[in-house]
């Protein structure tokens, strides 16, 4: 009788101890590997007129197989400034073919894992479509003492896997290579990092981060997990971020749904695709931009503002938020409200801006985003949208569509989304429809806006749970599993290609049909939104208790 009632509790921890196992030993393979690799690579070293493939072993990696120097021309553009990591291998856009030397045998390994990775996300989506059912219908009770041993095995299950998998396969080497060269620069002299023809084209928050894994990786018995350790913020932000919807969900819905939406974070392709398998920093800006909607919503708006400050101080796409703000300190109406925004933001972007800014001008973080918002000017950076729903994906913003060009199209479709944002938060009369405006914003503008890589729309899978959350409408489940599988697709399809050599996708019924359905993703979220804010009944109604009205 003992037994059965703690059998759950028993399998939850065999199932964390297989995930342990699983995880040391593909940490001791990682280790054994790099140990062979670098001897390798210094009898290639040794040989004349020898050079190591910029790939080296994606199909198990380490910091050696992504090159051994960090200042050659695999991170360097032909004017000697680095590239941005958003660019992966896109130097130049207009020769769709790389190198034969960077499609090497082993780069052919990494594909081998392709087809585990598309079963996995088809059988990811059917489960969690299921478990949705059930739920829903109240054919899953989970106790609630039963409630925490069961998020934090799945959190720590989602930790060790991805730690796992993260050794198994290298990512984007172009990427993992440029973040190497500037976590060694930043630890090397973090006040002179953006100094010097080689400096960095991102903002300057998450150069930190990279500071701290520079110093990190300078250690000699840690050094063999570099590449390990470029992706571990990323892997940490995917189940921070899967802890913050089950904190939240628990706060204003049952405790299954509760852990069900953490469930489809953690487990869900579209998400470890970026962050485990790549080896962006996606995932990390999601974090962050999840947090400060959260404690917008939760009436903590100076705290957000240092988010949302923080936010647009890591990636340029912060920007894209930052009307949601605007519009609750528009609803508030307060003074106060203004000043607590400004002067938390003025202090966060101080502190993160001013160790940069002790030997230069202080005008340098402008012109770093001005250089950063002006690159790649092509209607779609291989983003499946509707400009590359068109045939125009890497095809130059300025080219004419009708009778204005591609970027004059883009900007219009952002004054457009962003009115309509504003009409939906005003009609809705509640902080809580931050996440709503949020989602709107990102999915409106990388659909319908210019110069989108194919990752700009990852913080909808986030943003779609946490406007499920607050608006209750199970439409939005079933947009948040929509924009899973586009999100998942257009990063799979783009990170292979690459791999395999070439620079902009082909116009192909992938590129076609995944576009077509962001479209109609976007309509759909149009509708939905619609019919919360304006119909009868479906306002308030469905969002909330009174209580969280106050």
């Amino acid at each position: 009788m003992s037994f059965k009632k703690h059998i759950l509790k028993i399998s939850l921890l065999i199932l964390l101890l297989v995930a342990a196992v699983l995880c040391i030993t593909s940490l001791g393979s990682y280790n054994s590997n790099a140990q062979s690799t670098q001897s390798i690579t210094e009898s290639h070293n040794s040989l004349p007129n020898e050079s190591n493939s910029l790939f080296g072993n994606v199909s198990q990696s380490t910091d050696q197989d992504i090159g051994q120097s960090t200042t050659q021309n695999a991170t360097q553009a032909p004017n000697g400034q680095f590239q941005s990591p958003d660019a992966g291998q896109r130097i130049n856009p207009s020769n769709r073919a790389m190198s034969s030397t960077m499609t090497s045998g082993s780069t052919k390994a990494s594909a081998d894992y392709t087809l585990q990775i598309v079963t996995y996300a088809v059988a990811f989506l059917m489960i969690f479509l299921a478990a949705y059912y059930l739920v829903t219908r109240k054919k899953v009770i989970i106790q609630p003492g039963n409630g925490k041993v069961l998020i934090l095995t799945l959190l720590g299950v989602g930790l060790l896997l991805r730690i796992s998998l993260a050794t198994l396969i290298a990512g984007h080497p172009f990427d993992l290579n440029t973040f190497k060269n500037w976590a060694t620069t930043a630890a090397n002299n973090l006040s002179q990092f953006y100094q010097g023809r080689n400096a960095s084209d991102y903002p300057p928050l998450y150069i930190y981060v990279l500071f701290l894994i520079g110093k990190i990786g300078s250690i000699s018995a840690l050094s063999p997990y570099f590449t390990l350790l470029l992706k571990l913020p990323s892997i940490v932000a995917d189940i921070a971020t899967s802890f913050l919807i089950y904190k939240l969900a628990k706060k204003y819905l049952s405790l299954e749904i509760s852990i069900l939406l953490a469930a489809f974070y953690t487990f869900n392709p579209a998400v470890f695709i970026n962050s485990t398998i790549w080896g962006q920093v996606d995932s990390f800006f999601t974090l962050i931009i999840v947090a400060a909607i959260v404690l917008l919503s939760e009436k903590k708006i100076a705290l957000a503002a240092v988010f949302f400050t923080a936010a647009v101080l890591m990636k340029p796409q912060g920007i894209i938020f930052l009307p949601v703000l605007f519009f609750e300190l528009i609803r508030q109406k307060t003074l106060k409200s203004w000043l607590k925004v400004f002067i938390s933001a003025l202090v966060t972007a101080l502190v993160i801006v001013l160790p940069f800014s002790l030997n230069t001008n202080g005008l340098w973080i402008f012109k770093l985003f001005a250089s950063t918002l002006a690159e790649y000017p092509y209607a779609s950076v291989n983003a499946f949208n509707f400009f590359s729903l068109l045939g125009a994906n890497f095809a130059k913003d300025a080219g004419t569509l009708f009778v204005l060009s591609y970027h004059n199209w883009g900007l219009l479709a952002i004054v457009m989304i962003t009115a309509f944002s504003w009409f939906v938060f005003i009609k809705g009369k509640s902080r809580v429809y931050a996440s709503a405006v949020a989602l709107l914003l990102i999915d409106g503008v990388f659909t319908f806006s210019t110069r989108m890589h194919e990752r700009y729309l990852f913080p909808a899978v986030a943003l779609s749970i946490l406007t499920f959350i607050y608006l209750r409408d199970k439409r939005l489940m079933l947009l948040a599993a929509g924009y899973s599988t586009t999100i998942y697709i257009n990063t799979h399809y783009v990170l292979y290609e690459t791999l395999s050599g070439i620079n902009s996708v082909f116009y192909s019924p992938i590129l076609i049909g995944t576009s077509l359905l962001n479209v109609l993703l976007f309509v759909c979220l149009l509708k939905v939104l619609y019919d919360v804010t304006l119909r009868e009944g479906r306002g308030w109604s469905r969002v909330s208790s009174p209580r969280v009205l106050s």
